[in-house]
């Protein structure tokens, strides 16, 4: 588990073909303390598993579906990523709750930036948007972020200098693809509402969306 703040960027130092997947070795330097071979870290919001250890980097294998449903295989030599240890026990939970389990990429729509900070818009598929609300949390990148507007198939953040000059955000542009992972919450709500109305989660997926909706406005969330 993490928490959505970067601790630090880190530079891709290869991509190679292994198998199914690939092994990707990232330049690093404050993640590695206190890290051992089979510990996670979190490269641009996937959670990884760290199975060499060099002075100065480390290497994970990245798996077929990782790669199948992330932007790693896409990543180039000299990339800036952006790096977070797992959340331990004793450390505070500053973002929100980030399982570093993509659950799709959107497209960068739109990049403006303003005396005080730059505003974002991403685009995703409609269907994906059931989990982001405005002024609730998403991942983008494995960054926590603040959803501040949403449409059909859009969403949009707002970036302060603090958030820009530690993370890869700043080099964002429109076309873009980055991962985003919705809030764990979010999906744990669903699945306790469309049981609650079906008792079964092998019932059909719309009635349930439609239900929850419902169970929301009735609750005034919406």
């Amino acid at each position: 588990m993490f928490t959505g703040l970067i601790e630090e960027m880190g530079m891709v130092a290869g991509l190679t073909d292994s198998g199914e997947g690939k092994l990707l070795t990232v330049n690093a330097s404050a993640v590695l303390d206190g890290t051992k071979i089979g510990d996670s870290i979190s490269i641009n919001g996937a959670c990884q598993t760290v199975t060499a250890m060099q002075p100065g980097s480390f290497t994970v294998f990245v798996s077929r579906v990782t790669l199948q449903v992330t932007t790693l295989g896409r990543f180039r030599i000299g990339q800036a990523v952006n790096l977070e240890r797992a959340l331990t026990l004793t450390a505070r939970l500053g973002g929100h709750i980030v399982q570093g389990h993509v659950d799709f990429t959107g497209k960068v729509l739109a990049v403006k930036k303003d005396a005080s900070g730059v505003e974002i818009d991403i685009a995703v598929e409609p269907a994906q948007m059931k989990h982001i609300v405005r002024k609730g949390s998403v991942a983008t990148d494995g960054i926590s972020l603040t959803v501040v507007e949403t449409g059909d198939s859009w969403f949009r953040l707002y970036l302060i200098p603090e958030t820009l000059g530690k993370t890869n955000i700043g080099l964002w542009k429109t076309g873009t693809i980055i991962n985003i992972e919705t809030d764990i919450l979010a999906k744990y709500v669903e699945r306790m509402l469309i049981f609650g109305k079906t008792g079964s989660e092998d019932k059909e997926q719309t009635s349930g969306d439609a239900g929850i909706m419902a169970k929301l406005a009735e609750g005034g969330y919406l």
